[in-house]
């Protein structure tokens, strides 16, 4: 059975990154923007990666343009921006589709996994949110508007 482990991404820098290198850990993969109205939830992703990240916990940022053209900016200005405004310091990735023909794999592999509300399963907007527990299996989907800070229960059971 395929997990979260199983795929590879360019990370911020262009650098390709096997997801096994968090093999064990409890992920959370969110599909970031820097110009949407969710924007600052990076500050509650920063938040509870510092909170859970030596028990475990990692959160993923995959930055796309696929909604309102609110991520415009490549990734040097994406990783300005966020160390700059948001003090992010958890992974960044390199820009991808979440939909469509050019949806990365690990985003078609998600949605195949957690359907969304009403068992949709593109994704609807920015900052969707994925939980994956240390077996990197699919435990959660969220919605944009559901914040980094009320997933904490979540993210417990899923360290535990």
């Amino acid at each position: 059975m395929p997990s979260a482990f199983d795929f590879r991404a360019k990370d911020i820098d262009g650098m390709e990154q096997a997801l096994e290198t968090y093999k064990g850990q409890a992920m959370l993969i969110v599909n970031t923007a820097s110009k949407c109205g969710f924007t600052p939830q990076y500050t509650g992703l920063e938040t509870i990666w510092q909170e859970y990240r030596d028990k475990g916990f990692v959160v993923l940022g995959f930055p796309c343009d696929q909604f309102g053209h609110q991520e415009p900016g490549d990734e040097n200005e994406i990783k300005n921006f966020c160390s700059l405004t948001y003090d992010v310091t958890f992974p960044m990735f390199s820009k991808v589709d979440v939909n469509g023909p050019k949806a990365h794999p690990l985003y078609t592999w998600l949605k195949s996994e957690k359907s969304g509300f009403l068992g949709t399963e593109g994704i609807k907007w920015n900052f969707t949110k994925f939980l994956i527990g240390r077996d990197g299996q699919v435990l959660k989907r969220y919605a944009p508007t559901d914040k980094p800070e009320s997933l904490r229960k979540d993210i417990e059971k899923a360290l535990a």
